[in-house]
């Protein structure tokens, strides 16, 4: 007599696993879009980040959706220096990241323009990682890169610094560092 297991070999449960994942991504996606319609697109980009953080490693297709997600809410508050739901200034929703003054003169410049869209947000990572406290670079950049700061926030909270020197329309410049030890961001 041969004895049926009720618990699915491995394999079966990963691809379960797998499209669970792909199935909430999805519904996370349109959920944020549905909070930034509704006007709070501040706090949509942060769950989106968020569950961007999380699956980026491991489910890249579905990251790519959250990342599809965020630009969309970025076109909901397209300007840096204002909200237009409400009127504040981004400051209050992006907290003390942003920094009134660059933290050097003298950043080095990554300009990601000519780079394929799949490649930008990789190398901005790297260059970001290689930082040493108190560093910082220069993004150069053919779109508002906001996103990009949620990204920052969702695994490097209170880590770094978000200057903007240019927005747009064509060019977009933002100078990114890694905030020095012991310094809180923003000051």
């Amino acid at each position: 007599m041969s004895t049926l297991s009720s618990a699915p070999d491995s394999e079966t449960a990963a691809g379960a696993a797998d499209e669970t994942v792909a199935g909430l991504t999805r519904v996370l996606a349109r959920v944020v879009r549905a909070l930034g319609d509704a006007g709070q697109p501040s706090v949509a980009s942060q769950f989106a980040a968020q569950g961007w953080a999380l699956l980026r490693d491991r489910y890249k297709p579905e990251a790519e959706r959250l990342n599809g997600a965020m630009h969309y809410l970025s076109k909901q508050h397209p300007s840096s220096t204002q909200h237009p739901a409400d009127g504040e200034h981004v400051s209050a929703h992006l907290g003390d990241h942003l920094e009134a003054t660059p933290m050097t003169t003298n950043a080095p410049e990554l300009d990601v323009r000519t780079e394929p869209p799949a490649r930008r947000h990789e190398l901005i990572f790297e260059t970001y990682a290689a930082l040493t406290p108190g560093a910082a670079f220069e993004l150069v950049n053919d779109h508002d890169p906001k996103p990009l700061y949620y990204q920052l926030a969702a695994e490097h909270p209170d880590e770094f610094s978000w200057v903007y020197v240019e927005e747009g329309p064509e060019v977009w410049r933002v100078r990114i560092g890694r905030v020095a030890e012991g310094a809180a961001a923003g000051s």
